[in-house]
């Protein structure tokens, strides 16, 4: 099969022919539909931090349809369409025991994350069925979603709570969407440009305000006051301390950027306005299972985030393109061609 390969260190990314994966006892083996990129694939390739993801196969934003079904495997039949929670817990070490079912604590942590190609395999325990009402594009985004929607349960918002989400990329975008089926008061999404402004008004935003001199005033006046919570979603250096600057006093910070570099904040600040701030990272199964049934109930259409569709051919250059100044918010690889 085709698919793509990280060298590791840093090495430009390839488009390989591997061997086919085999279907296990307890596996599922599906023919891969799509698959995002995401902003981790991104800095686990670039050589460059702690972090990294070592030589092998990458992509855990995918979904697909089974094609081959594990001898001990019940419940699932040929040409079902799946997506998969991508970490993989054993469930059974003192990691897992306080992980609160987020298996990517787990210290003997395996992974799925295999979906930059044709076909791939993975545990039973690990698959999501879709509903006949989602689409292939609906699953492939389900693992982002799930990223945003275990933040913002950590949240606890309170209905009415002024939200800012600061970024304007898909985890950005889809704390808001979350942010507002949970019981916000106003949102505003605050970033460096305004190329996403009408996406972030369309999942929930009551405004948008750009980054600058003023920004601390245009936030509180577009919300009616200090935010009560703010999400951190850009993963730059000084972010978290920017939310420290808008949270109000025994305001609640929520980071979801990842930021892979040495940040920096106030502490002092921080602790004169009392905020708690909360980094997050992971999901568990309940996400998955929640939104794979709640996806076409919401306000706002999920697959509007999707700016471009690319063959898998496409992805080293593309991963080059989303590491430079671009218009992209999320793109799906296809493997079998778009």
């Amino acid at each position: 099969m085709k698919a793509a390969y990280y060298p590791g260190k840093g090495q430009p990314v390839t488009i390989e022919n591997l061997p086919d994966p085999e279907c296990g006892p307890d596996d599922i083996l599906i023919k891969v539909n799509r698959c995002g990129v995401c902003g981790t694939d991104l800095s686990f390739t670039s050589g460059k931090g702690i972090w990294d993801y070592g030589a092998g196969q990458f992509g855990h934003e995918f979904t697909g349809e089974i094609v081959e079904i594990g001898r001990n495997v019940a419940g699932y039949a040929k040409g079902e369409k799946l997506t998969l929670l991508p970490s993989l817990a054993c469930g059974s070490c003192p990691t897992c025991d306080v992980a609160r079912g987020n298996p990517v604590f787990c210290a003997n942590a395996g992974t799925a994350s295999k979906g930059f190609a044709e076909y791939a395999k993975f545990p039973v325990h690990a698959a999501v069925k879709l509903p006949d009402t989602l689409s292939f594009a609906d699953g492939a985004l389900i693992e982002p979603m799930a990223i945003s929607l275990y933040g913002v349960r950590h949240a606890r918002i309170d209905p009415g709570d002024r939200v800012l989400v600061l970024g304007a990329g898909a985890i950005a975008l889809y704390a808001i969407y979350w942010a507002k089926r949970l019981g916000a008061g106003r949102i505003v999404c605050m970033s460096r440009s305004d190329r996403h402004r009408t996406l972030a008004l369309e999942m929930g935003a009551d405004a948008f305000v750009q980054f600058g001199d003023d920004e601390v005033a245009e936030a509180r006046e577009a919300l009616g006051g200090p935010a009560e919570v703010v999400f951190e979603c850009i993963g730059v250096d000084g972010m978290v301390g920017k939310a420290v600057q808008h949270a109000q006093f025994f305001g609640r910070i929520v980071s979801l950027g990842f930021c892979t570099a040495p940040d920096t904040m106030m502490s002092s600040l921080a602790a004169y306005k009392c905020v708690n701030v909360q980094y997050m990272v992971g999901y568990t199964m309940k996400e998955f299972f929640y939104i794979a049934d709640q996806m076409d109930k919401g306000h706002a259409d999920p697959k509007a985030v999707i700016s471009n569709d690319i063959a898998l051919d496409a992805l080293p250059a593309m991963m080059d393109t989303l590491r430079g100044a671009h218009r992209e918010t999320k793109v799906h690889v296809h493997p079998f061609g778009v």
